[in-house]
């Protein structure tokens, strides 16, 4: 065995042991639910039986995870730097682990637009939490105050606008890649500082 696939064998049964724990599952519950002996299971934790390809999917399914995560090997690009957007005022962040995905952070000085007519509806979902200040978020007839460090996620294809109440507000918002989408076309359309959201 080479020292490459040495290191991912003894990260897997690391990996196996901490997703037990981390469920609050025993030994024997986790070999339970993978239907595998008690004393199999310990084995493979401790290094002490070959990882089977067969046993790594069941158990991989009895953790709730993939067997693609459970192998998956650490990365050396774990500290990333955002992609200014000074056209739009924001800083961008892409999510390494599904490419479809953005985190954003955006200050706003702007109430959300009076007129319904300037919500938009796009397909995608978006999450947001505000990182100072307080926000104003109207999605479809509702409006909503979200304050420092709380968060907010909903559908993007209920008309939405965000803008700032009371003063500047700073949020972090993620995502999927048709919301991005969305929110690109709307603020190439009003520019940086109006609230088209």
């Amino acid at each position: 065995m080479t020292q490459e696939a040495g290191e991912l064998d003894s990260l897997v049964r690391k990996r196996i042991r901490a997703l037990r724990v981390a469920q609050g599952w025993s030994l024997e519950e986790l070999a339970a639910r993978a239907r595998v002996s008690q004393s199999t299971l310990s084995r493979i934790e401790n290094g002490q039986r070959r990882l089977a390809l067969d046993q790594l999917v069941t158990l991989a399914r009895a953790l709730d995870t993939s067997l693609d995560q459970l192998v998956e090997t650490a990365t050396d690009d774990v500290v990333s730097c955002p992609m200014i957007d000074a056209a739009h005022a924001q800083m961008r962040w892409p999510v390494k682990a599904d490419p479809g995905m953005t985190v954003v952070r955006r200050r706003m000085t702007e109430p959300p637009p009076d007129n319904p007519a300037r919500m938009r509806a796009h397909p995608g979902r978006e999450w947001l939490v505000v990182l100072s200040g307080t926000a104003t978020l109207l999605l479809g007839n509702r409006r909503f105050r979200v304050e420092t460090n709380q968060a907010a996620e909903f559908p993007t294809m209920l008309p939405h606008a965000i803008g700032a109440e009371g003063g500047p507000c700073e949020i972090l918002g993620i995502f999927d890649r048709d919301a991005r989408r969305g929110h690109q076309r709307d603020e190439d359309r009003t520019g940086p500082d109006r609230p088209a959201r």
